[in-house]
């Protein structure tokens, strides 16, 4: 069963510590379009631990905040109105953004674009609370991810996360969508691949509306996607292009050391290298890129949830090893322009 927060397995440093690699293309911008920050529940990943991974080698020029997914540790407003609530995680963010926007900290500019987190079944009403994230977000709001992963197995979907398939089917979602454009702003994707004809519906009815497709689209080799994986990356490449042929979607390079892509790195004695982890992550990779083109990709590196199975130097090394035979312009495309474009980041 998953935890409160859908790790399957801890963040070790000391196991982290044990593999260490020279710095790949130390000159490549980066943008890191999807990371966390929270504390509770046995896990703090603040300030000081972002900083430290951005940091640590590989030329981050600026990070985009991904709502928690959880309200533990997400820093939402305790006497709010429950629809107001999650607008407490973006002020956070933002005063976050402001530290790094201060030079003080790196060269980094951190929390540059910040996506929250919202109600969709609130249809028209969801927009005075857009609004709302717009003004506490000074400037870098950027939109909203609501988590909507849904399966009938409990290992992926647990009995307190029933509620997103009704989420995702409800009538009220197009209606909130409908929100998004005439504020320029963006919904971040998450869903299984099985969900993808359901979210494609969505994507196909708001056209004005700019799509992120979370974590390459959810491929699934867990409990019953567990058995024939070829055949499970098929079903998932064919819901992947079928995403891929609507103009209105990018998709994010990234997230697939979550235990629902079924690789176990972190259960051997060492941690991976960054060419292991190319190696097996390269078919999903190569697949979103040829699907979407360059200039409709973006890297991530979804920590700290993926720290669980690398550091960070050997998660951008092992990006930069699977895009190798791209172009100088496809790799700036991948890496940084793209974010630039679709966040509006202005760096």
């Amino acid at each position: 069963m998953a935890n409160p927060n859908g790790e399957r397995f801890p963040v070790r440093l000391d196991w982290l510590a044990r593999r260490q690699e020279e710095i790949l293309e130390p000159d490549l911008a980066i943008v890191d379009t999807h990371h966390h920050m929270r504390e509770g529940a046995g896990q703090r990943y603040m300030f000081d631990e972002l900083l430290a991974d951005v940091n640590s080698g590989h030329k981050v020029v600026a990070t985009v905040f991904m709502q928690s997914g959880t309200k533990t540790g997400a820093m939402y407003r305790a006497d709010a109105d429950p629809d107001f609530a999650p607008v407490g995680e973006t002020e956070f963010a933002n005063g976050i953004a402001a530290m790094g926007a201060s030079g003080g900290y790196g060269p980094a500019r951190l929390c540059a674009g910040i996506i929250g987190a919202a109600d969709m079944t609130l249809g028209s009403r969801l927009r005075p609370v857009l609004e709302a994230h717009i003004h506490a977000g000074g400037g870098r709001f950027r939109g909203i991810r609501q988590s909507l992963t849904w399966d009938a197995w409990e290992g992926l979907c647990p009995p307190s996360e029933q509620h997103r398939k009704a989420v995702l089917e409800s009538p009220k979602m197009r209606e909130s969508l409908a929100c998004f454009a005439p504020l320029g702003l963006v919904y971040e994707a998450w869903v299984n691949y099985p969900q993808m004809p359901t979210m494609i519906g969505h994507m196909k009815a708001c056209p004005d509306t700019s799509f992120v497709l979370n974590h390459l689209g959810g491929p699934l080799h867990v409990g019953p996607y567990a058995n024939d994986r070829a055949q499970r990356f098929a079903e998932w490449k064919a819901a992947l292009r079928s995403a891929a042929e609507l103009p209105n979607v990018v998709c994010k390079l990234g997230g697939i050391g979550m235990h629902y892509a079924g690789f176990e790195f972190h259960k051997n004695p060492e941690p991976p290298s960054s060419q292991m982890l190319a190696d097996a992550w390269r078919p999903y990779v190569e697949t979103c890129i040829e699907a979407f083109g360059a200039k409709r990709c973006v890297v991530e590196s979804n920590f700290p949830v993926d720290k669980a199975v690398c550091s960070y130097p050997i998660l951008w090394n092992a990006l930069k090893r699977m895009t190798a035979g791209a172009s100088a312009d496809e790799k700036t495309a991948i890496f940084s322009g793209t974010a630039k474009r679709v966040y509006r980041l202005g760096i």
